[in-house]
């Protein structure tokens, strides 16, 4: 077994690299963070046009790229490093697999064509006021009325919930879990943006008052699909976490080669080094975790759902833990709100929470291997 990246992986990964570092730097970063829209437009448009992103992991049929979910955790590693805001992981790593799990070809040739090509944003609706990511927690419903399915209930943590196009929404029917389309200005659908720390990564509360929305599964066939989603989701948290990971270690190690204290760098100073090699060791743990979990659950591996709780928890946990390294190797100047340190910190402790925090994907992990 070969974890080594081919040519073409290495070449996606510099094209990404190069393309973020010119089209996502801090200026934009900030700037989008105070953008009530929540992301650049015509930066979504050229990830769209110029990089086929959206569609990486999409079958060509669907209008994708015919990828697998490998190289959507290469590509989310890199926009982990530029810290990118966008709805991309909603649309593309949450939306989009959840609609590839689901028994409804009919909404697949709907719904993935808009999602590949970027001229549809999709989320998916999950969470409610509890935090809870557990489908068994969910109390929204759904009822059929007058053959129309509508929906009741709330809606919170809703990734990009503001400015997404389509819902797919996570609800309790008669028969069990359900997963139903909702479109965003359809009637009964309110939409507030959530204030949160992180403000890199937008979130909505979502309310329904008899909504109406298109049923694209129910019973098992929907808990199969919402599972694989939430693992999927789980692993590729993980590779934007190990992107963030690796930048701010390149942040630490700049910062100690040219800040002098008593004449010398302070890289030359035994604690500095001790940290740095620490956060190396760290990254290149996460790094075969995640490389390994890709590969697991691009090809459907029986791994796949054992190593997607215990690599989303060590990698964003090691994210979590390098960033306030930086902050502290950096010293003062690290803890102004000038310096980008701060986001890096925050988008990692969002990242621990989002989809359940650490210790909720340890016990999946403890659940799922039978201790």
């Amino acid at each position: 077994m070969d974890f080594a990246l081919d040519d073409d992986q290495v070449t996606l990964q510099e094209v990404l690299r190069e393309f973020m570092t010119e089209r996502s730097p801090e200026s934009a970063v900030r700037a989008q963070m105070e953008d009530p829209a929540g992301y650049d437009r015509p930066l979504w448009d050229l990830m769209a046009s110029q990089l086929g992103l959206h569609g990486l992991a999409i079958p060509e049929e669907y209008g994708g790229g015919g990828f697998s979910f490998f190289e959507l955790g290469l590509a989310l590693e890199e926009m982990g490093r530029a810290l990118a805001v966008s709805p991309f992981f909603a649309s593309c790593v949450m939306a989009a697999p959840l609609l590839l799990a689901l028994d409804d070809e009919t909404a697949r040739k709907d719904l993935l064509p808009g999602i590949a090509s970027g001229a549809t944003i999709a989320t998916v609706a999950l969470a409610e006021d509890s935090g809870s990511w557990r489908p068994d927690d969910v109390t929204a419903r759904a009822s059929s009325q007058d053959g129309v399915w509508r929906l009741d209930g709330h809606k919170s943590f809703v990734l990009d919930g503001a400015v997404a196009d389509v819902l797919l929404v996570v609800a309790q029917t008669g028969s069990g879990l359900a997963v139903l389309a909702v479109d965003a200005d359809a009637p009964g659908l309110g939409r507030t943006p959530l204030p949160t720390m992180d403000q890199t990564r937008k979130q909505a509360r979502i309310t329904f008052e008899s909504t109406p929305g298109r049923m694209l599964g129910t019973g098992d066939g929907a808990r199969d699909a919402i599972a694989a989603m939430l693992d999927a989701s789980a692993v590729a948290l993980a590779a934007e976490a190990l992107g963030g990971t690796g930048k701010v270690l390149e942040m630490s190690v700049d910062y100690a080669k040219v800040r002098e204290q008593f004449g010398r760098p302070i890289g030359s100073f035994q604690a500095i080094k001790h940290k740095c090699a620490s956060m190396l060791v760290d990254l290149e743990s996460s790094r075969s975790a995640v490389y390994y979990a890709l590969w697991a659950t691009a090809s459907g591996h029986p791994d796949a759902v054992v190593v997607a709780p215990l690599t989303k928890a060590y990698c964003v946990d090691t994210y979590l833990h390098a960033a306030g390294e930086n902050i502290q190797i950096h010293g003062g100047i690290g803890f102004t709100w000038e310096h980008p340190a701060h986001l890096y910190l925050k988008r990692a402790k969002s990242s621990q929470l989002l989809l359940g925090d650490s210790d909720y994907h340890r016990q999946q992990l403890a659940d799922r291997i039978g201790i």
